[in-house]
């Protein structure tokens, strides 16, 4: 793993938590794709103008990387919850190429 790859993820969540929103879609690939629990999202542009909407808070607990792979294991405060997560950021060419995200969705839903 090199370090630019490590930075990239670890800056655009430092830039989602400052609301800074145009240098989080920088570390984005325009063809970026989002794959989560609840939804979808094709194009970085797309998928930023929901995180300007949401302005999630992340708090990173712990980090792997696997080559230009990076995951983090990260609690999101979501709607006034915090949940546990796991994102994997693939990295290509120093740029977030897609992002999975996996999580127990049950306290958003009221479904405890």
């Amino acid at each position: 793993m090199s370090t630019t790859t490590q930075n990239v993820a670890e800056q655009f969540i430092q830039y989602l938590n400052e609301e800074d929103f145009d240098k989080a879609e920088n570390c984005l690939d325009p063809e970026f794709k989002f794959i989560g629990v609840l939804g979808t999202r094709e194009n970085a542009s797309v998928y930023m103008k929901d995180m300007r909407q949401m302005k999630f808070k992340y708090q990173i607990i712990k980090t792997f990387s696997s080559g230009e792979d990076i995951c983090f294991w990260y609690t999101i405060e979501i709607g006034g919850k915090a949940i546990e997560s796991s994102g994997w950021y693939q990295i290509i060419n120093g740029k977030i190429h897609s992002l999975k995200v996996l999580f127990d969705p049950r306290p958003l839903l009221n479904d405890q």
